[in-house]
């Protein structure tokens, strides 16, 4: 069990725990302006659906799980919540999702499996989650230009080595970036991940910024503290 200041957390049945990213991802993510609905591509323990419902006042908070036991807790979690009349998880892959597609949202927000590499864990449950395969970037940045509406931000946080290709193939389909943040585990490492936010309009001049998680075991930055402590108990 994990317990945020507004909402908790289980896990047990879940492949993918809470991570790092996922908190990132759902608290830095921008939010439209009048915002009233939202889309989280594989939900996971539903961590990042939740974090939107505490930051928005979306009315439908849509999520999508593959995964039989991750899709079950899920739905629980959303239902132990403050805002379980908000929140609904759909099991079923994406593929599936547009081939009916009922709305349009005004966020699609997905923290994507990424190991592309050929790579196993022995732990098939795992590997789905994590892998490319099981939902690769095409599919993804396709059916967020087929949901998106007008004025709608996609966003995502991939590994910073995918995204120059993660970006020309959202240009393909006029998906423009307009916020990218690239994090840092501490000062000193390389750059791991990058948190990109994308809109149907192309400005020339968006923020492009980093974010340094910790100067030193445990000790993290101000800004990193500023980002997520609506969320973590102990920031």
């Amino acid at each position: 069990m994990f317990q945020f200041k507004q909402f908790t957390i289980n896990q047990d049945r879940c492949a993918m725990k809470i991570g790092t990213d996922g908190v990132l991802l759902g608290a830095w993510s921008p939010i439209p302006e009048n915002i009233f609905s939202v889309l989280d591509v594989g939900a996971g323990t539903g961590i990042i659906a939740l974090m939107l419902a505490q930051r928005s006042f979306a009315e439908q908070i849509d999520a999508l799980e593959i995964d039989e036991e991750a899709y079950e807790q899920a739905v629980e979690n959303f239902e132990n919540s403050p805002w379980g009349h908000r929140l609904f998880c759909f099991h079923a892959g994406l593929d599936e999702f547009v081939e009916e597609p009922e709305d349009e949202y005004d966020l699609i927000i997905s923290n994507p499996p990424f190991y592309s590499e050929n790579y196993s864990s022995g732990d098939e449950k795992r590997d789905q989650a994590r892998f490319s395969e099981a939902m690769p970037f095409e599919e993804l940045i396709d059916a967020a230009a087929l949901l998106l509406s007008e004025n709608g931000i996609f966003s995502v946080i991939i590994p910073f080595k995918e995204e120059e290709k993660f970006m020309a193939l959202a240009k393909e389909v006029d998906l423009f970036p307009m916020k990218i943040t690239r994090v840092k585990g501490t000062p000193t490492t390389e750059i791991k991940r990058s948190l990109l936010a994308f809109s149907r309009f192309e400005t020339e001049d968006f923020p492009v910024d980093e974010l340094v998680i910790e100067t030193s075991r445990h000790i993290y930055t101000a800004e990193y503290i500023a980002l997520t402590k609506d969320f973590y108990l102990k920031m």
